[in-house]
């Protein structure tokens, strides 16, 4: 039988610093939202009555995604959480903290995409430098738990490398990608043939009955 690797992403709840409309960077990053710990905890119950076999947790060192995960755990088993500051989500450098409205009066807007290579501020991240960091830290989660299913408390951006990374779509894909809070994303790896499978993406039906979150994202 050929043994087969899986990826769970769970892309933390609301953020407080979606809610005030602030880059919310490591230094920024204050936690959830009170709609983000609902969130989280309408998927822990989810988890409770559908429980599914989870080998280890991982989580950003980003406030938000780190309460996300403690949450969830107490659904998924007697597993310690790790920590990867290579989870994290794009880092701003000097844009965090920043209000969503001034950042182009501070700094010059452009198209990421466009430019891959470019910062999107000093000290910042390039939309390259944020793919090869984040893909390569989940690459590591999958190789070492080769045959596991690793659960990953994370972010929109790292939920978006790592479809482009594990499905070879790359960084001019023609479409967009909107994952919710706490959505599960499923990636599943058949590792005799090393070949990568999408399970499932954005997969939220836990937040039905919920106010619908903030619609600026913050990773």
């Amino acid at each position: 039988m050929a043994e087969t690797t899986r990826l769970l992403l769970v892309r933390h709840g609301e953020s407080q610093v979606t809610v005030d409309r602030v880059i919310g960077g490591p230094k920024t990053c204050s936690g959830l939202s009170t709609l983000g710990n609902q969130q989280a905890e309408a998927l822990r119950q989810r988890l409770v009555n559908a429980p599914v076999a989870i080998d280890n947790v991982w989580a950003s060192t980003m406030p938000r995604a780190i309460e996300t995960a403690q949450i969830i755990l107490p659904a998924i088993g007697d597993l310690e959480l790790q920590i990867d500051a290579d989870l994290e989500e794009h880092r701003p450098g000097d844009a965090d903290g920043l209000p969503f409205a001034e950042f182009g009066d501070v700094f010059e807007m452009f198209d990421f995409v466009d430019e891959p290579f470019r910062p999107m501020a000093p000290n910042a991240e390039s939309l390259t430098d944020f793919h090869h960091r984040a893909g390569a830290a989940l690459h590591r989660v999958v190789d070492a738990h080769s045959g596991q299913t690793s659960l990953v408390a994370c972010h929109a951006g790292v939920v978006d490398v790592a479809l482009r990374s594990f499905l070879g779509w790359g960084l001019r894909p023609t479409f967009d990608l909107h994952t919710l809070n706490t959505s599960i994303t499923e990636l599943k790896r058949d590792d005799d043939r090393d070949r990568w499978t999408l399970v499932r993406y954005n997969d939220a039906g836990h937040l039905a009955g919920l106010p619908t979150a903030t619609n600026i994202s913050e990773g």
